[in-house]
């Protein structure tokens, strides 16, 4: 299948200079940007007044979680945590998370994303909805434990990886993911490096987070989470981990040395009041930084243009200086910096010959990006996630002009209501 996509303002991501022209796809890889005379396709897609950019990367959340979005609103974090989310999450089964990721892909893809790293349950189920939606994943079954009988739920996530690792023309990948280090003893963060060792995987964590997890690492190991996790050795596989919010200097330099990418969630930390990420430290001293969206129950939605957003203004805001984070930089956290974190930055990321045809158009013609004047900047400033008008992931078409082609979107919505209901009333 050879598809056109024509007359747009491009963005590369390769640079920050916007383009004029046309972007050739074969299958699923981007063939040329710019110009071609000969190029014969089957299918042509009008770019005029979009932005042609690549699709964006969300490279932490919990799909399934949409289905307790606004459950435990208001709330502090553990009463958010232990006293409505692990409760109703007990009551789960996997047709409920099947049907929460399918929602969570139909949202995702109107927002434009083209890749999410999940960390959740009944990951089969979840795989089974990425498989039938076309998007791109990376999936991990979560991992909680402080017994050896614990030990079942990683031989359930070794399993799942020799199911699903690279299937579905390798949209589908499975990294191994200890949920936290206060919700895994050492012990148990042993056994699943065992699992992995020898794997094509990554690690998927959640570090930093609140101020009583540091403490408690603290009290119980002498040394913060991260360099707990240093000195477990977990950081000998290549590692992306959510939020890092309460860090020190040596921390960051740990991250640096081992080169773990921090994905910054700062909907979500705002909303839990856990703080926010010293991300302009993080940069100056050179660690790979994405941003994503976390789960819909602490967020409450999956929109990376809010996202990028927020990771621009509050950073200004936080250190009280108005150049940090400028909008490229937080469109470049929101599309390569997130494929790099995912190790998928030679095939996504960025639009360039011979990468993914992971791509979206933003419908730039509203009155919300009138005046002209930048944009780039209008991206991140003025961009709403009902700007995005058509989404392709791997060369396939997942939204064409504002309409989903690989998801009822109705019965998404009916039957996740139906779940919801069944999850609070039983």
């Amino acid at each position: 299948m050879k598809i056109l996509i024509k007359n747009g303002n491009i963005l590369t991501m390769e640079q920050e200079e916007v383009l004029f022209g046309d972007v050739g796809i074969v299958d699923d890889i981007i063939t040329f940007i710019g110009k071609d005379e000969f190029f014969q396709a089957d299918y042509v897609i009008d770019a005029h007044e979009c932005m042609v950019m690549p699709g964006l990367v969300n490279a932490h959340t919990h799909s399934s979680m949409t289905l307790f979005r606004n459950y435990a609103d208001d709330l502090l974090f553990w009463d958010w945590l232990e006293g409505r989310i692990l409760p109703i999450e007990d009551k789960l089964v996997g047709a409920d998370v099947k049907i929460g990721a399918k929602l969570a892909i139909a949202e995702m893809i109107r927002s434009g994303i083209t890749t999410f790293a999940d960390m959740y349950m009944f990951m089969d189920d979840v795989a089974q909805a990425v498989a039938e939606t076309g998007i791109r994943a990376h999936l991990s079954r979560g991992l909680t434990g402080t017994d050896d009988a614990s030990r079942e739920k990683i031989g359930e996530a070794k399993s799942f990886y020799h199911r699903w690792h690279g299937t579905q023309h390798d949209l589908i990948r499975v990294d191994f993911a200890p949920h936290a280090p206060y919700t895994c003893d050492d012990a148990f963060i042993g056994y699943i490096m065992e699992a992995a060792s020898g794997l094509d995987t990554r690690i998927h964590i959640h570090l930093s987070e609140s101020r009583d997890e540091v403490q408690r690492s603290l009290e119980q190991h002498g040394a913060t989470p991260i360099a707990h996790m240093r000195d477990l050795g977990l950081f000998d596989f290549p590692t992306y981990a959510a939020h890092c919010v309460h860090i020190t200097d040596a921390d960051i330099q740990i991250l640096k040395e081992n080169h773990v990418s921090v994905v910054n969630n700062p909907g979500s930390n705002l909303k839990i009041a856990n703080g926010f990420a010293p991300i302009k430290k993080l940069f100056v001293a050179g660690v790979n930084v994405s941003v994503a969206t976390d789960g819909a129950a602490s967020n409450n939605n999956l929109n990376m243009f809010e996202e990028m957003a927020l990771a621009a203004l509050i950073n200004k805001g936080v250190e009280e200086d108005a150049v940090v984070v400028p909008a490229y930089q937080a469109l470049q956290m929101g599309t390569v910096n997130g494929a790099m974190a995912l190790g998928r930055e030679a095939q996504i990321g960025t639009l360039r010959v011979g990468k993914k045809a992971d791509i979206i158009l933003v419908d730039m013609h509203k009155p919300h990006f009138y005046p002209q004047y930048n944009l780039v900047s209008s991206l991140v400033y003025s961009a709403q996630a009902g700007d995005v008008k058509t989404v392709l992931c791997n060369g396939q078409l997942l939204m064409e002009n504002y309409q989903l082609t690989t998801i009822d979107e109705e019965k998404t919505m009916r039957e996740a209501n139906q779940a919801a209901k069944r999850l609070v009333g039983s």
